[in-house]
This record gives structure tokens, C-alpha cells and sequence, in this order.
């Protein structure tokens, strides 16, 4: 019998979603995100997708997977209920001290983000564990009543504790969840030993305050989704995509929010890695461009680079160091605001600005016509010709080119520019702030960009890469089958997978592994449990080992993956040649003789690969090329072919320039590359330098 899977990866502009059919069918469809209510969005997404298919919600019996913005949007727009911060006596000022690290060293006036809690929702308690993990002083039951009482008046309705040294042991902090349990079991709390248990305590404090600051939100709102989801007949409790990209219990992701913030950017990165194994090609670039924001990706050896501590609302200039930091295992990517509904304007300097401000769903890009003034991205790519007015979502969401004109009419003005040279303008501008932002992330990992293919995906990132491609001497840019919806789709080809940190501070020659046993036979049991919950059976439960270490004195870890649970090997030898050889390749020397220290010890706990797989079911009418509409090219209209996606066959050799046409999304390829069609449905541009 057929099985349905169904995805809905709610993003800044667009709504997507993806139903799969066991035998390979899909149906997939956008629909604009509703900002003030998301479930509305969420099942107008649902409604099309099982619409299309003739299908009823009982009928969609394997998974219901969940990729979400409303955590980023929450800590964006700060308009969350008031948080309070529980701290231990003396360490109150954690949040406005920061790290003491300055994201400008040459600015005298630099200046930081308010805290997400200030200072008169910041409580202390006079207790004490050591950094041995004992416990020094205990809570008094008293002074936390206090600490009630006082949120109370202020009307918190979640706390945040971050206790000194709680990593080692978070006793003090499980008391005053006890308490609050009992005298305000109205409040939410989240407790640094639960949620981030690793040392750095700016980083504990910073990341159990997002989650703090997120649960009131995402409870209700996941709750809701599973109730409705109920109702309507769907058999399933919906899973939802992590940072890590992984996919948990939305019953246990409520009570974490913070593990969610890169849950739709994540899902893109996991499916660029599934295109990169059919392809055979271990080292890509996956470039993701919707309507808010782009996002980059590296992806090396068939996986992407995962990173233990990111930032959210970096509030100058993208800077690192502006923003809030979080110490939760992620995907590494690097996130710009550049994307369709990114707002185009002159600056002070009389230059040509994109974003980071965007029109987002509303009121969108004035080509919308829903009240927007601002000529955006998408506008340029309008008044360019690289969009058709009439076909945008099929035909079902027409776009007002006049609005647009006349919007770069104005912008054109301000530029001294005739109307498409300003559009073009922009087209340049954008793709150029996509390429500088993949170029530096790439560098400041180790990795050289040159050569390595382009995987494009999302709403606009088809009609952008191939110039991204040029700008970063890229030779292959790869479209995927359903790339407009290609984060949704790849929510559904990743396991369950629950990261777990620790961590248990130690020169490597004095571990005690009976301690470290201990340890992560802890986070396999939690691991376990999570994986269960999701409906993973215990068969297919696996679990990795990996490590972070440093030469002793040194500030920043170095992470190694081991082969084996040591547990069982409890190997020194291997373990010290592992980490020599990982710090030689990043760093090109290793320190003879220098002992080395143990800071954290990771668990991934994650079920079974699933076996999905997606063929388009529906497509566009005709069109071989025979079509031609004109398009400004570096301001010059050219007569461009216009081919339908769907008619585009394996033996197909199509020069540029050519635009690509399909339901959710328009592929431009520029002048001196070719596209032909891969066994896998995706369609491949390859430079090849003929005019």
C-alpha cells in the first residue's frame, strides 16, 4: 500500500510544504507565511499539498515533519513575555559582562545588544557548588520563595537558572525546579545543567536565557500544532527539525526551544549532503536563497561542518561577536539577509544597499501588491525579465510589474540609472553579498571554495546561483528536483538524532574513565529516550563518540570524531593521534611533548537513514525553448529561450542565456554555460566558456 509523508518548513517569506508518496510521487506547493498566526499558514500549506494529491489527513500515515522559524522570529523581534534570570551570588552582571570579547577591537564607542533579561528580572542566590562539582552550599528554600514572589509581581512567566559550576553538577538547580514546582508550577523554568551542561558560563547563561525566553512560546505553540493536527484527523505526533539536523518529538522540542533556531537551514544543509552522495561528489557548496535570507553551507566528505556554539541576531554588520550566543551542537552555516523580499536602497554615501531589511510576507516586495513601497530583489528580478509576471506559483499569484517599475523608476532616480540598469544593479549587488559571505566562511574554515559545485535550492536561490557559481569560481551548479521546497523535502531523508554534550574537564593522562563511563552511559540513556519518543525502534538506535580537546592552557577545543565507544577501547594512545593529527591539519604543527587536556565528551544519539525519494508528479505545459521573452543582462535586453523544466530531457544541450521555468521557482543561467539533465532529475549548469 502507498504511505504518505508530509513536511511544512515555515520560512521568513514562504510557507512550503511537501507531500511524499512511498512510491516516489510528490506534490508540493507554497503559500505565503502568516507572520500573526503560523498554524494558519501551516495548514493552508497542508490543505494544498493533500489537495493536489486527493488525499485525506488519515491517509498520511508515515511521518509529519515541522521545520520552523518561530524561535527566530521570537528573539529577532524580542517581543516575548517577561523572563527572569536566577544566577548565584556574585555572577549577576553575567549577560552585560559578556566574554569580553569585542567584535571591533578599533571602535572606542563599540557598542552591545541589551541582554534578553535585564538587570531588574536578575535574581541571585547565595549558593555554591565547587568546580570539583561538590556542593559547597545548598539552596535556601527561603530565598527562593522570595525569588517567587518577586516574579510574581512582575509578571514573569518563565525563569531561566544558571548556577556557578552547575555543569558538574546540577543539584542546586534541579532544587529550585523542585521548589518552583511545587509554589509556581505556573512558570516555566529552564536550568543551565539541562540544557547547555558545559563549562564557559557567559555562553551556559546566554544559551539557557534563549531558551527561557522561547519556552513560553514554543509550548503553546507546539501543543496547539499537535492538538489541531489531532482533530484534523492525522494519525502521526509531529516530529520537528533541530540546528543539528536532526528531527525530534515535538513534545520533547517544546520543552528546548533553543535547539530549534536553525531548524528550516539545517533540513537544506542535511539534503545537500543527500545530493552530494548520488552525485558522488563529497566536497559541495550548498547555497539556500529564499525570500528572507540566503544561507551557506560547506559540505565536506558527504557531511556538513557542525559547529558546538553559534550566534543568533547579530545586530552589527553580521560581525561575530554582536550577537547572542549559543553553545547547542548546529550545522555550520553562514546566514545573510539577502533574499527575495531584501528592501534595495541608496545609502548615505550615494551607494547601492541590499537589505539586511527585508518586506518579507507583508507586505511583501511591491511586485505583491500588498501594500509594499520598497522596490526589493524580487522587484529587480521582475522588472529584468527573469521573472514572467503571470507565472509566479503557476499562475496562481500574479505580480505587478507596473508596481515594480515604478519602483525602480524612483530607485533609478536616487542612482542616476535608467530603470533596469538600477535592477541589474541589484541583481550584481546581491549575488556578490552571497558570494563574499561563502567565500569568507569558507576561508575561515580551511577550505578552499575554488572548484567545488554549487548545490542550488529555495524560493530565489535558482535564479541567482549561477552568477553566485561565477563569483566564486564555481564550474557545476546543480538544481535538484523540487529545489524551491527543498528544506521541507530534506526534512523528511533525516534520521532522528539527538546531540548530546558534556563536560568533564581533564588532562588526558589523568582521566578517570570510570567518571567519563558514567558520564555517557547518562547521555546514551537520554539520547535513548529521546529516539524513542520520536518512534524510533530500539534496533535501529546508534550512537557516536567525539570529543573536544586542546593542548593544556589553550583556549579553544579542537573536535575528534572516534571510531570506537571508549567506553570499551579506553585507548590513549589512539585517542592522542587522533587529536595530533586533526590539529596538524588545521592548524599545520603539533606541539611535541605539550600535554593535552579533555574538555567536552559528545554523544550523537540517531535512528535509522529513512529511505525516501521524490519524482515531480506535475509540471508546466510544453515549452522546448521555442519562446523567447527579453531580459536585461548587464543592461543589455537580450531575446532569451524560455524552456519549461518538466520538457527538458536527458539528451537536452541547452546554451546559455536561458531561463528555466517550473511551478515554485525560475532557473536563470547565464551566457558560457550548458545545462543538461542528471539521471537524478536535477538539472546541471556547467561553465564551459562559450559565447
Amino acid at each position: 500500500m502507498t504511505r504518505y509523508s508530509l513536511a511544512i518548513d515555515i520560512g521568513g517569506t514562504f510557507t512550503d510544504a511537501v507531500l511524499l508518496a512511498s512510491d516516489g510521487r510528490s506534490y508540493v506547493d507554497k503559500t505565503l507565511t502568516t507572520h500573526n498566526n503560523l498554524l494558519e499558514g501551516f495548514f493552508r500549506g497542508v490543505d494544498l499539498v493533500t489537495g493536489r494529491a486527493g488525499i485525506a489527513p488519515q491517509d498520511v500515515d508515515d511521518v509529519v515533519v515541522h521545520a520552523t522559524t518561530v524561535v527566530t522570529n521570537a528573539l529577532i523581534e524580542r517581543k516575548g513575555p517577561p523572563v527572569a534570570l536566577l544566577l548565584t551570588e556574585g555572577f549577576r552582571d553575567v549577560l552585560y559582562i559578556r566574554d569580553e570579547h569585542r567584535y571591533d577591537m578599533y571602535d572606542p564607542q563599540i557598542e552591545f545588544a541589551e541582554p534578553l533579561i535585564p538587570a531588574e528580572r536578575t535574581f541571585t542566590l547565595a549558593e555554591r557548588t565547587f568546580a570539583d562539582g561538590t556542593v559547597g552550599k545548598g539552596v535556601d528554600r527561603d530565598e527562593v520563595l522570595e525569588v517567587i514572589a518577586q516574579c510574581r509581581a512582575k509578571g514573569v512567566v518563565s525563569v531561566a537558572v544558571c548556577f556557578l559550576n552547575a555543569y558538574r553538577n546540577g543539584a542546586n538547580e534541579e532544587e529550585v525546579r523542585r521548589i518552583f514546582a511545587e509554589e509556581a508550577p505556573e512558570i516555566y523554568v529552564s536550568l543551565s545543567s539541562v540544557i547547555a551542561p558545559q563549562m564557559r558560563e557567559y555562553l551556559r547563561a546566554s544559551t539557557v536565557a534563549i531558551n527561557a525566553y522561547t519556552v513560553p512560546i514554543t509550548r503553546p505553540y507546539l501543543t496547539a500544532l499537535i492538538e489541531e493536527l489531532k482533530a484534523r484527523g492525522f494519525k502521526q505526533q509531529p516530529l520537528i527539525m533541530l540546528s543539528n539536523g536532526g528531527v525530534i518529538g515535538a513534545e520533547r522540542a517544546s520543552t528546548m526551544p533553543v535547539r530549534m533556531i536553525e531548524s528550516g537551514p539545517a533540513a537544506g544543509a542535511l539534503v545537500a549532503c543527500y545530493f552530494s552522495r548520488i552525485f558522488g561528489i563529497p566536497d559541495l557548496i550548498s547555497f539556500d536563497m529564499g525570500g528572507t535570507t540566503a544561507k551557506a553551507c560547506m559540505v565536506q566528505n558527504h557531511e556538513p561542518l557542525v559547529t558546538g556554539t553559534f550566534e543568533v541576531d547579530r545586530r552589527y554588520r553580521f560581525k561575530p561577536g554582536s550577537g547572542m550566543p549559543i553553545t547547542v551542537p548546529s550545522i555550520d552555516m553562514i546566514e545573510i539577509g539577502a533574499g527575495g523580499g531584501s528592501i534595495a536602497s541608496v545609502d548615505s554615501l550615494g551607494l547601492l544597499k541590499i537589505g539586511p531589511e527585508s518586506a518579507g510576507s507583508m507586505p511583501g516586495p511591491v511586485s505583491y501588491g500588498r501594500g509594499g513601497t520598497d522596490p526589493c530583489v524580487t522587484d529587480a528580478d521582475l522588472v529584468l525579465g527573469v521573472l514572467a509576471a503571470d507565472r509566479f506559483l503557476g499562475g496562481d499569484m500574479k505580480l505587478d510589474l507596473a508596481g515594480a517599475q515604478a519602483a525602480y523608476d524612483r530607485l533609478g532616480k536616487e542612482l542616476g540609472l535608467p530603470r533596469e540598469q538600477a535592477a541589474w544593479g541589484v541583481f550584481e549587488v546581491v549575488c556578490e553579498q552571497m558570494a563574499g559571505a561563502t567565500r569568507t566562511h569558507a576561508t575561515e574554515r580551511g577550505i578552499d571554495y575554488r572548484g567545488l559545485p554549487l548545490l542550488a535550492f529555495g524560493g530565489a536561490g535558482p535564479v541567482h546561483a549561477c552568477m553566485v557559481g561565477e563569483l566564486t569560481e564555481s564550474p557545476k551548479v546543480i538544481y535538484p528536483p523540487l529545489a524551491s521546497v527543498l528544506s521541507a523535502f530534506g526534512t523528511l531523508v533525516t534520521p532522528a538524532q539527538m546531540d548530546l554534550v558534556r563536560s568533564h574537564v581533564s588532562t588526558l593522562e589523568g582521566l578517570d574513565w570510570d567518571a567519563v563511563g558514567r558520564m555517557l552511559d547518562s547521555m546514551i540513556e537520554e539520547g535513548s529516550t529521546a529516539l524513542g519518543e520520536a518512534g524510533i525502534r530500539e534496533e535501529d538506535y546508534t550512537f557516536a563518540h567525539a570529543v573536544e580537546m586542546r593542548y593544556l592552557g589553550q583556549q579553544s577545543e579542537v573536535r575528534i570524531d572516534l571510531p570506537e565507544d571508549p567506553r570499551k577501547t579506553r585507548c590513549i594512545e589512539e585517542i592522542t593521534s587522533l587529536f595530533e593529527a586533526e590539529y596538524h591539519r588545521q592548524y599545520g604543527l603539533k606541539l611535541d611533548g605539550m600535554a593535552i587536556e579533555v574538555v567536552n565528551w559528545l554523544v550523537t544519539a540517531s535512528g535509522r537513514q529513512p529511505d525516501r525519494s521524490a519524482s515531480r508528479s506535475e509540471g508546466g505545459q510544453g515549452g522546448r525553448g521555442e519562446e523567447t521573452r527579453p531580459v536585461y543582462i548587464r543592461g543589455v535586453a537580450q531575446d532569451v529561450a524560455v524552456w519549461q523544466r518538466n520538457a527538458i530531457t536527458d539528451r537536452d544541450r541547452i546554451m546559455g542565456p536561458v531561463i528555466i521555468e517550473e511551478r515554485e521557482t525560475t532557473i536563470f543561467v547565464l551566457e558560457g554555460w550548458v545545462v543538461t539533465k542528471h539521471e537524478s532529475g536535477s538539472l546541471v549548469a556547467e561553465k564551459t566558456g562559450e559565447k
